[in-house]
């Protein structure tokens, strides 16, 4: 009997002392995507791939690493509609951020999962930190629209660089989009490849 008592004692200890993988939605508060950029997180994540690096809740990844648009993959209703957001509440840093939002994509009216079927109202432009501006957040948020939507927002393309002061909560806000419905997210500053990135925009 006392042995067995030793072994719960010592299974029981080994649990508490174990190190919680935090949820989801916990990793956005930590971050303080929540409240920077949404009032509530998504609660479940949103998988996004690039060539060689996955976005795994703030980690870190390099400009040159996400040059190329990702993929990203969800279970969508396959008769509902969605929008995906990519946006850098950190412009143009963490500390000082009178541009807050950077929109960085933007795809409205997905149908089901295939983002390729979208519309692109801003197309994908990867991260670009200035030079000594720390990490950077780059958020990718999902959201289920209540049907398909006429959007009224300007094209942009993937040179134009009048994407700052964007406002997801405002934008879920004006198309009734509630709150998004997954989530991921990734860091990361400036490298050699920013300046050539820069120069493609104006």
């Amino acid at each position: 009997m006392q042995k067995l008592f030793c072994l719960c004692v010592l299974v029981c200890a080994s649990v508490a002392s174990s190190p919680r993988k935090l949820s989801d939605v916990e990793a956005f508060a930590k971050s303080e995507i929540t409240p920077d950029v949404v009032p509530i997180a998504p609660t479940k994540l949103l998988k996004v791939e690039y060539k060689t690096k996955e976005v795994q809740l703030g980690n870190q990844i390099t400009p040159k690493e996400v040059r190329d648009e990702p993929k990203v993959t969800y279970t969508g209703e396959p008769q509902a509609f969605y929008t995906l957001v990519m946006t850098d509440p950190d412009a143009p840093s963490r500390q000082k951020h009178p541009m807050r939002e950077w929109n960085h994509w933007l795809v409205g009216n997905i149908p089901g999962s295939d983002v390729s079927k979208g519309e692109v109202l801003t197309e994908y432009v990867g991260s670009g930190p200035p030079k000594d501006t720390g990490l950077h957040r780059y958020v990718f948020l999902l959201y289920k629209q209540p049907g398909k939507i006429t959007f009224e927002e300007e094209h942009k393309s993937n040179t134009n660089g009048k994407r700052g002061k964007f406002s997801t909560e405002e934008f879920a806000k004006k198309y009734n989009l509630g709150d998004p419905v997954a989530g991921n997210y990734f860091q990361a500053e400036f490298d050699d490849s920013v300046p050539a990135l820069h120069r493609q925009l104006h």
